[in-house]
C-alpha cells in the first residue's frame, strides 16, 4: 500500500483515529498484577498491550560478572510472535536487542544500584499487542514495575513518542503513524531531574521541528508521568521518591 493512498489528518484537522495533534490514545494502567514476580505492572495506550516483570534484587547469576559496587541490571525487551499483523518469528530480533540495551540505560539512570552491590535486578517487558510506541510504554510498565518491587529510585522513568505526520508534529504515534509518516522520535524523560534519558529518531525534522517535538514529547510524557503516580497510589496510598 503506497502512502499517497492513506489520508493521515483530514481537512479537520483530525488524525486516522480522531485525536488531534497533541492528543495521548487512551491509557490503562496497573500493579502487582503478576504473584510471581517481585514487582509488576500492565499497560494499554490505544490498542498497544504490555506485560512489565521485575525479579530482585537477588544474588546475580554467573558471579564473575557481580559488581563490587552497584547493581546490575538486565533487560529483555520481547514481542510476542503473536503481537503483530504478521506472525513474528520466535527468539530475540536485533531490534529487540537493541531496544533491551537502550531501556536498560534509562532505568540505570533512576535506579540507586549502589544500594544493592554485587546484586542483579531482572526486567522482562513482554508486548503481548504492538500498535505503535511499545518502546516508551515498555519503560513505562518497566519503571511501574520497579517501583512495585520497592526499589529504590530517585525518579519513574516516563517515555512518549511523536512524530511527524503529513508535515504536522504530533504525539503519541500509532502503528498506522509510524509506519506512513514522515519522522518517528521516542523519548524518555525524568521529570524530578528534569533529564531527557532516551531519545531516538528515524526520519528527518528540521531544527524548529525537533524543538517543536520536544516540547510536545515532555508535555506527553508529564500527563503520562500523572497516570504513573495515580496508579501507584491507588495501590499503595502514597509515592516517595528517594532523594541522593
Amino acid at each position: 500500500m503506497e502512502n499517497k493512498e492513506i489520508k493521515l489528518i483530514n481537512e479537520d484537522g483530525k488524525r486516522i483515529d480522531g485525536r488531534l495533534f497533541n492528543e495521548l490514545r487512551p491509557i490503562k494502567m496497573e500493579v502487582g498484577i503478576l504473584e510471581k514476580s517481585d514487582g509488576s505492572a500492565y499497560i494499554e495506550q490505544g490498542k498497544t498491550k504490555i506485560f512489565a516483570a521485575v525479579f530482585g534484587p537477588k544474588e546475580l547469576h554467573p558471579r564473575h560478572l557481580a559488581l563490587p559496587d552497584r547493581a546490575v541490571i538486565n533487560c529483555r525487551y520481547h514481542m510476542a510472535s503473536f503481537s503483530v499483523e504478521e506472525r513474528k518469528q520466535l527468539g530475540m530480533t536485533r531490534r529487540e536487542i537493541e531496544l533491551s540495551k537502550v531501556i536498560r540505560h534509562a532505568l540505570e539512570t533512576v535506579v540507586f544500584l549502589e544500594k544493592f552491590p554485587r546484586a542483579g535486578i531482572d526486567v522482562f517487558i513482554e508486548v503481548i499487542q504492538a500498535d505503535g510506541g511499545t518502546r516508551v510504554a515498555g519503560l513505562n510498565a518497566a519503571s511501574l514495575a520497579l517501583a512495585d518491587a520497592g526499589i529504590y529510585m530517585r525518579d519513574l522513568v516516563v517515555g512518549c513518542a511523536v512524530g511527524k505526520v503529513e508535515g504536522k508534529i504530533v504525539l503519541d504515534l500509532c502503528d498506522i503513524e509510524d509506519k506512513y509518516g514522515e519522522a518517528d522520535m521516542p523519548i524518555a524523560f525524568s521529570p524530578r531531574l528534569n533529564s531527557i534519558l532516551l531519545l531516538q529518531l528515524n526520519g528527518k525534522l528540521s531544527i524548529e521541528e525537533f524543538n517543536e517535538a520536544i516540547k510536545l514529547a515532555k508535555e506527553g510524557c508529564m500527563k503520562i508521568y500523572e497516570l504513573m503516580k495515580e496508579t501507584l497510589k491507588k495501590k499503595y496510598g502514597y509515592v516517595i521518591m528517594e532523594e541522593e
